[in-house]
């Protein structure tokens, strides 16, 4: 037995994937994903101080290592600009003093350059053989020192930082002489400069603290400013989530704000607007549906009581008639009750035809809705007395489909009905056309007109389900409605509506009728 391999299913398909085809999230989605996670979970109000702290935090804090980077650059070189200074005046003042051996007045020298300047840790003098002639240090004298800096002949100063007991000093090795006398020694300390850079560092943190609390502050009062119109916002929607229309929002500012909470008021009347008239329009669907069920008995019951009381009769008296004649003893006897039997078919055939055309004109299924109007306005004009004026164009071998041609030819039919029962018009115009793939039915009256607004809002349900009734027969077809009417100008009613038009065929009984 032969097995055809069978198709796998899309499950199966998704299970075969090796997992290493998969896409992989990396990590930084992951990342950012779970922070808008914990971003998103965060109040407003907690977004908008954070942002304003870090915002503070982050300007104070580069600001303080700015002016902290930059100040240290000044206050070093300064420092060491002083140093030189110092390291050349003692060496000045100390050439004499070697050349002459005159250690006295070199240690008085020595001691003077120490108790002037609060930076200098020490300083001493060699000879050019690299003997110490005098120092600062007092009983004992750091021999590190001696090879830790120095020049020689010709060399200018020399700058080194050194690491000592006390922490970094900086140490100047001034020549004495261009080196021929020796050498004037000067170490200073950075103490001062770190103590004047730690008491900026800290003024300007302490600043930076006091504004981001001010910060704060201000953020505060701005977010209770600002949220409060948002959280009415809020309450509103959450009301209309309810159904409740009849809250609005207090319009405090003329800022992007104000205009948003006047666009929500503006909404939740119209929203209020459209309730009211979905309401209104499902009251009088279900007032319409209720009398269409009612018309529909009530025309049935008519159709019984017309075949009861006409047809039934003339039914009844053809047979007597036809008994008579059977029984008819002479020609002259038989052709009698033969006129008579046929003035009975004729009578109940011209019922019979009256109630189909009222139930549905057959000319609408024959001919299509250009003969069937046509045809309405002959009867119109011949019952009600009021002239029509037909004008009919593109429908020329042409038909609409069947839902089309019913649906307009009511909407007709209902407004010429209107005209009789209020109008009191003496002319009826009737307007029906086809262009760009729509067709336009307009029908107007020289009547007395009527409010049309104050019809729709104030007037009686029984008063409003014509208009209604073709306003929802006109919808249902994807068109529209509309009425325009004033007192003592007369009623216009146009119903435009798309459409598809398509050749006209007649039906068998009607091309027999016509050859």
């Amino acid at each position: 037995m032969t097995q055809h391999p069978t198709t796998p299913s899309a499950k199966g398909l998704a299970t075969a994937v090796p997992a290493s085809a998969r896409p992989e999230t990396s990590w930084f989605q992951r990342l950012a994903d779970r922070f808008w996670d914990v971003a998103g979970a965060v109040s407003l109000q907690s977004k908008i101080m954070g942002i304003v702290l870090s915002l503070v935090i982050f300007f104070g804090l580069g600001v303080t290592l700015q002016v902290r980077t930059v100040l240290y650059g000044v206050m070093s070189h300064e420092l060491r600009e002083h140093g030189v200074a110092i390291s050349r005046d003692l060496a000045n003042r100390s050439t004499d003093l070697v050349l002459t051996g005159d250690l006295y007045m070199l240690h008085e020298v020595l001691r003077n350059t120490l108790e002037s300047n609060d930076d200098v840790r020490y300083a001493f003098v060699v000879n050019a053989q690299g003997e110490v002639l005098g120092h600062t240090f007092g009983d004992q004298f750091p021999v590190d020192l001696l090879t830790a800096n120095g020049v020689g002949r010709g060399d200018p100063v020399q700058v080194q930082l050194l690491e000592t007991e006390e922490g970094e000093v900086v140490d100047f090795a001034m020549p004495i002489f261009g080196g021929r006398a020796g050498t004037a020694r000067v170490g200073m300390s950075e103490h001062h400069l770190r103590q004047t850079l730690a008491d900026v560092t800290f003024s300007l943190l302490l600043t930076t603290l006091v504004v981001s609390l001010a910060g704060l502050g201000l953020a505060f009062v701005l977010i209770r400013v600002l949220t409060r119109p948002v959280k009415q916002l809020v309450e509103a929607t959450e009301a209309i989530a309810r159904g409740d229309l009849g809250g609005r929002i207090p319009v405090w500012a003329n800022d992007e704000i104000g205009q948003l909470q006047r666009a929500f008021n503006d909404m939740t009347i119209e929203l209020g607007r459209a309730r009211a008239e979905r309401r209104e329009r499902e009251a009088l669907r279900l007032e319409l549906l209720q009398r269409v069920i009612r018309a529909q008995e009530e025309e049935r019951k008519r159709v019984a009581r017309e075949l009861h009381d006409e047809t039934a009769q003339s039914l009844t008296s053809l047979m007597v008639n036809l008994k008579v004649l059977q029984k008819a003893t002479s020609l002259s006897q038989a052709q009698h009750q033969a006129g008579e039997l046929r003035r009975l078919a004729g009578d109940t055939l011209m019922a019979i035809h009256n109630l189909a055309v009222q139930l549905r004109p057959s000319v609408l299924d024959d001919l299509g809705l250009k003969a069937a109007i046509e045809q309405h306005a002959r009867e119109y004009k011949s019952r009600y007395g009021i002239a029509v004026d037909t004008h009919i164009h593109g429908f020329d071998d042409r038909r609409l489909p069947p839902e089309v041609e019913t649906t307009l030819y009511r909407i007709i039919q209902e407004a010429m009905t209107n005209t009789v029962k209020y109008a009191q018009a003496s002319t009826v115009s009737v307007l029906l056309e086809i262009r760009n793939g729509r067709v336009r039915a307009i029908i107007e009256d020289d009547g007395v007109g009527f409010d049309v607004d104050a019809l729709l809002r104030g007037a009686p349900k029984e008063h409003k389900l014509g208009i209604f009734g073709m306003r929802e027969r006109a919808e249902l077809l994807g068109g529209k409605l509309s009425i325009e009417s004033a007192p003592g100008q007369g009623t216009t009613v146009i119903a435009d509506v798309p459409v598809i038009v398509s050749p006209i065929a007649l039906p068998d009984r009607v091309t027999q009728a016509k050859s």
